[in-house]
C-alpha cells in the first residue's frame, strides 16, 4: 500500500501533522497506519491520533482511528474535527465505512461518536484472544461504524 501525501488535513482550526507511518505487518494481523499529532493553527500540540487502513476482524473490536485529545484541550470537540479529517483520506484509500470503538464506560469517546453520527452497532463483549483484552483487561467495547 501506498502512503498518501497527508498536507491536506487540516480546517479553520486544528492541523494534522504527520508523526510516522507503519506498514502492515501480516504475523500480527494489522494493516498499515497513519500516526499524526493534533495541532492548533500555531502548531500547538493538543493530542494524537492515529488511522488504520483496511478490513479485518481485528479492526472491529480495535476501530480504524484512535484518538487523545490533552486534558487543558479538552471540551472543543478536536477529536471529532481530527476524526472528520481522518474520514477523508480514509476516502481516499477507498474505504466505504470505519469503525470507531471505545470502552462502554469512556464517556467522552462516547459522546464523540454520537456527534459525529456514528451508528453503535453492540456493546460487543471482546474475544478471549483480542489485545485489548490480553493487554488491557477490557472486556467490552462499544462498536460505532461511520458511512464514509
Amino acid at each position: 500500500m501506498d502512503f498518501f501525501d497527508t498536507s491536506f488535513l487540516e480546517s479553520d482550526e486544528i492541523k494534522l501533522v504527520l508523526a510516522r507511518t507503519a506498514d502492515a505487518n501480516p504475523e500480527r494481523n494489522w494493516v498499515p497506519a497513519y500516526y499524526f499529532h493534533i495541532c492548533s493553527k500555531q502548531g500547538v500540540r493538543m493530542g494524537f491520533c492515529d488511522l488504520r487502513i483496511g478490513y479485518n476482524e481485528g479492526l472491529y473490536y480495535g476501530g480504524h482511528i484512535g484518538y487523545t485529545v490533552y486534558e487543558q484541550y479538552r471540551g472543543s470537540h478536536y477529536a471529532a474535527k481530527a476524526c472528520k479529517l481522518l474520514f477523508s483520506l480514509a476516502k481516499k484509500h477507498g474505504m466505504d465505512y470505519l469503525y470507531i470503538t471505545c470502552s462502554p464506560n469512556n464517556l467522552p469517546s462516547i459522546k464523540t461518536c454520537e456527534y459525529l453520527n456514528g451508528n453503535l452497532l453492540e456493546i460487543a463483549e471482546l474475544p478471549e484472544d483480542n489485545d485489548m483484552r490480553i493487554n488491557d483487561g477490557a472486556l467490552e467495547e462499544c462498536i460505532y461504524r461511520f458511512e464514509l
